[in-house]
């Protein structure tokens, strides 16, 4: 059955306010502000395949690099052009479905998908952590889990061993420092595939040129995962379905131990990538509580969005479903207190004004606007009856 791509517009909390429609959605949506992080999470997997892609063309063409062939990956999914809402369009090139799914093709009967088991599972969002045949394994002493945190932040690319050197060693390798690195890769290379053969190619760290990879094809990483529940959470949001949402985003946030790539965090190589998930990691959080504002746990939001904003003060989007929560949950005077410690804030710290968004708030609070009133979902009313 081929596949159609369906749009659908998130409807609105409130009715139109004075100037313009209200930032916040019964969908929970973020205003524009977000996009950045929204883009992030719904095209991490896009750019994931574009990578594997490359990745084989470089291994096709280069003939003297030191690698085994790669197979041909998966044909990518199709990125349309830049829609309404300020993300693409992504359009599967197959269906998508949970491993071991029943699918159907003209003419034959259903079969069920074989989804290979990943060789290793590395944790990353926290300390690093290897898990080989369903076991926690032990990746060694500080410098090889350093080592081994820096392959998983760049996994399915190779990383240059003058690179790794540099990074290892802050800038002043030792003499042995070579050396060192290949018994590092050796002991990890026992750690991740303890049934292998002697004298047997690796799978899972491979020889890459002048460098080392771990395998995307054979390997799972929980910062993909994060991803991909963080964009499952804003897709329930598109659909009206808050519940869900918060599940998806629930269940991406519990896969957070720590600081992203930790051994690691502070090197030049990977800063920008632990910036970016963090990133990411707040707009998800902010997410969730939009989700519980839009299913009518208002309370509850109030009680996180209280301990995000004391860590996050000068994040505006969390500053007003704060002041939402707190309207909806009969505490006006509060909520007027963090729009206007919001602004005295900003005046203050960065000379600027609050975003209109919370200038429209403000107004409809002071004014008791029907509009910021909670309204079940049409389609959770659809559901239930």
């Amino acid at each position: 059955m081929a596949n159609e791509e369906i749009k659908v517009d998130s409807p609105a909390i409130g009715a139109e306010l004075a100037g313009g429609r209200s930032a916040l959605t019964e969908g929970g949506r973020p205003p524009a502000g977000n996009a950045d992080a929204r883009r992030i999470a719904e095209l991490e997997r896009e750019v994931w395949e574009l990578r594997r892609t490359n990745e084989f063309l470089k291994e096709y063409f280069a003939k003297d690099l030191d690698a085994d062939p790669l197979p041909p990956p998966a044909p990518p999914r199709v990125v349309g052009p830049i829609g309404e809402r300020g993300h693409p369009e992504v359009v599967a090139a197959a269906p998508a479905g949970p491993p071991g799914a029943v699918r159907w093709t003209p003419g034959q009967s259903p079969q069920i998908q074989d989804t290979p088991q990943p060789m290793a599972v590395f944790r990353a969002l926290g300390p690093i952590e290897a898990v080989v045949g369903g076991r926690l394994v032990d990746p060694g002493a500080p410098k090889q889990r350093a080592l081994l945190a820096l392959l998983v932040s760049k996994v399915g690319q190779p990383v240059a061993v003058d690179m790794i050197v540099e990074e290892l060693w802050t800038g002043n390798p030792p003499p042995s420092a070579i050396t060192s690195l290949q018994a590092y890769v050796a002991n990890l290379r026992r750690v991740l595939e303890p049934d292998r053969a002697p004298r047997t190619p690796a799978t899972v760290l491979r020889t890459y040129g002048r460098g080392y990879l771990l395998d995307s094809r054979v390997v799972e990483v929980d910062v993909h995962r994060f991803s991909e529940r963080a964009t499952a959470g804003w897709q329930a949001l598109d659909w009206g379905e808050p519940q869900q949402a918060v599940r998806e985003f629930e269940a991406g946030l519990a896969l957070w131990r720590g600081q992203a790539y930790a051994e690691v965090a502070d090197t030049t190589y990977v800063r920008p990538d632990v910036a970016r998930l963090e990133e990411l990691r707040l707009s998800v959080v902010e997410g969730r509580c939009a989700a519980l504002l839009a299913v009518g746990a208002h309370e509850m939001a109030v009680a996180e969005l209280e301990a995000f904003t004391r860590a996050h003060p000068l994040r505006e989007y969390g500053c007003e479903l704060l002041s939402l929560a707190l309207y909806r949950a009969g505490r006006q005077a509060d909520a007027l207190g963090v729009l206007r410690t919001n602004q005295k804030r900003l005046a203050e710290e960065l000379g600027i004004d609050p975003r209109p968004a919370l200038q429209h708030l403000e107004n409809e609070i002071l004014n008791h606007a029907p509009a910021l009133d909670w309204r079940p979902h049409p389609r959770v009313i659809a559901k239930s009856a």
